[in-house]
């Protein structure tokens, strides 16, 4: 975990950029002593929303499926997905 007090943003922005770039993980900006900001690189926040929306769309599933709705077989996923890719090709063609 990287923390930095605030002051360190105004006076290294570059520095803070590439720790957060080249580590991957978010810098903890601190103000009198206590947590006050995160910063990350866009391509590391852009990854974990991602995996964030992943995450709601698993356990939003898990609902449904153990409150008994109905799901797909792996033979109707196949064949949806076909359709879907016709479909898109399809459009491309128009």
């Amino acid at each position: 975990m990287n923390i930095k007090p605030s002051a360190a943003i105004r006076k290294n922005y570059n520095e803070i950029s590439v720790l957060c770039k080249t580590t991957k993980e978010p810098v903890f900006l601190t103000k009198n002593g206590e947590g006050d900001l995160v910063v990350m690189d866009i391509a590391t926040f852009s990854r974990r929303e991602s995996m964030l929306r992943l995450r709601e769309h698993l356990v939003a599933a898990e609902e449904d499926r153990l409150a008994g709705k109905k799901g797909f077989s792996i033979d109707e996923v196949e064949e949806l997905m076909k359709k879907a890719i016709k479909d898109a090709a399809d459009e491309q063609r128009r």
